[in-house]
């Protein structure tokens, strides 16, 4: 009888190989392929970004680049190119023998018969006395649009002002000459003219930017670098930014891509429409940093008709110089709220020294409409226009009143304004120390006000700004010409409550308004 033993390892791989191919010879009929298999790449399905294409393919159309050439005066009496200064001495006098002098003479310099023959026959056309006549040369890029199909552009006055000729490049590459119909250097716009009366340009509107709100897409499309056809995209960061241009600053902050040669162009909603008119960066490096602004449409709406129409802006004009309204200055009049614009002085002859505002004056609301700050009544004013009668409220001596003023017009009254007199130097006598406010004034020379002959450093005048050879014409609206005069009109203004006094200083040709406290040790 055999004995049976264990399997050896061997057998049973060949025995568990047979019956594995039999299996699958059973089931398949054939032996089975392998096949090689990857593993999937990743694929992520998410939100899609908005995209701006079909708003930048509507109207690009309508934006332009903007070219502008002035006069450029000969550089010299030959007509040469080139202006040279030798350690004091002329080209001229440089010996016949030096270097320069030769190669010029030789490839049509400066100096030499053969030079000028040589610059004659390739420079063109000469005037009589031999000289180039003036010629134009580039002065500007920028951009624009179109806001009519008969070929009105929108611009920047600061693209145009300096220009004598103005080429409008469009977006497919056209060149086209324009005219300048007007400006405004208040607000920094102009408007050109295309005139092709053969065709009908591409134009877009101005939207209803109180809709537009912090946050909102924006698109911008101009000419940086003079590349032409740029777009850049941002949100709208912030409203009503006063850079510091003008008294109409009211800008849209934009962080879109905004850089040189972008002055002028638009920025669209994304409904094509126009909200704002780039105009300035912040920019430390000269370069974007994601801080642009652009003037409003609806500044801008009313400003480009009026050019249109005039070539010109009539503004309303009040003719007072004011200043904000701080807390310190609200509380030492005994305003509730910092709010409206006080009157540093009104211009002689100006529509509201008619009317009876006087320095000191709060003007509070314009025709029943609230002030917020001297910007906004700025606005408000140029806004109604020459020839219209308003209502200003005031707050003077504590309460409220209303004068009414019919307003002159600022293009033709600005310049008949007269020239503010020079303050007066301080006559060194009576002094009087007014320790518990930091200063020591003297009589003015002339008799009108205080000199201030002293200001103590660590005081809070000091820290306001006052300055030593300033005159105090006014406190809280009161004529001072001593030193007691100031002491009376504190000791009401405690009397009432007040810690703060107002006092108007003039100096350096000008006038304005600071609130000190009167009870500093």
């Amino acid at each position: 009888m055999r004995k049976l033993g264990r399997p050896s390892l061997k057998t049973v791989l060949k025995t568990t190989t047979v019956a594995g191919l039999g299996a699958v010879m059973l089931s398949t009929g054939i032996p089975a392929e392998i096949i090689s298999s990857y593993a999937a790449p990743v694929s992520v399905t998410a939100p899609q970004a908005p995209s701006f294409a079909d708003v930048v393919a509507a109207v690009s159309p309508a934006v332009v680049s903007v070219r502008v050439q002035s006069d450029a005066q000969p550089v010299s009496n030959d007509g040469s190119n080139f202006s040279f200064n030798f350690g004091g001495r002329g080209f001229d006098q440089l010996p016949d023998d030096h270097p320069l002098k030769r190669f010029f003479r030789e490839f049509g310099g400066q100096d030499g018969q053969d030079g000028n023959q040589n610059r004659a026959e390739r420079g063109g056309p000469r005037n009589r006395d031999g000289n180039r006549p003036h010629r134009l040369r580039p002065a500007a890029q920028g951009s624009g649009f179109f806001i009519s199909e008969d070929g009105y552009v929108v611009t920047n006055n600061h693209v145009v002002s300096d220009g004598a000729a103005y080429t409008v490049v469009l977006n497919d590459g056209t060149e086209l000459e324009a005219k300048l119909i007007g400006k405004d250097s208040r607000t920094d716009l102009a408007v050109l003219k295309v005139d092709a009366t053969s065709r009908k340009f591409t134009y877009v509107t101005f939207a209803d930017d109180s809709k537009t709100r912090v946050g909102d897409w924006v698109v911008a499309v101009g000419n940086p670098f003079g590349l032409g056809g740029t777009v850049t995209a941002g949100i709208v960061s912030a409203r009503g930014r006063d850079i510091g241009s003008g008294p109409y600053d009211d800008y849209i902050q934009v962080d879109a891509a905004v850089n040189r040669g972008n002055s002028g162009g638009p920025t669209f909603n994304l409904s094509g429409e126009v909200v704002g008119i780039n105009t300035a960066i912040f920019s430390p490096s000269g370069g974007n940093v994601g801080i642009a602004f652009a003037i409003p449409a609806s500044t801008a709406k009313d400003v480009v008709a009026d050019l249109m129409k005039d070539g010109k802006v009539e503004r309303g004009w009040l003719g007072v110089q004011i200043q904000p309204v701080n807390q310190d200055i609200a509380e030492s009049l005994g305003l509730k709220e910092a709010n409206g614009a006080l009157v540093v002085a009104p211009q002689e002859g100006s529509p509201g020294q008619k009317a009876g505002i006087r320095e000191g004056d709060v003007i509070t609301a314009v025709n029943g409409q609230q002030i917020k700050d001297a910007r906004e009544l700025s606005r408000k004013i140029a806004a109604l226009g020459p020839n219209t009668k308003v209502d200003i409220a005031l707050w003077r001596d504590g309460k409220s009143q209303n004068v009414s003023v019919t307003l002159g017009n600022l293009q033709s009254d600005e310049a008949s304004a007269p020239t503010p007199e020079q303050p007066e130097s301080p006559a060194p006598s009576s002094e009087k120390a007014l320790a518990n406010l930091g200063i020591t004034v003297a009589p003015a020379g002339d008799g009108l006000g205080l000199s201030v002959t002293d200001v103590d450093p660590d005081s809070e005048a000091a820290a306001r700004g006052l300055k030593t050879g300033e005159k105090i014409v006014s406190v809280n609206n009161r004529k001072v010409e001593s030193a007691n005069d100031i002491g009376r009109v504190i000791e009401e203004a405690r009397k009432d409550g007040r810690t703060r006094a107002l006092f108007q200083v003039e100096g350096n040709g000008s006038s304005r308004f600071m609130a000190l406290p009167i009870d500093e040790g």
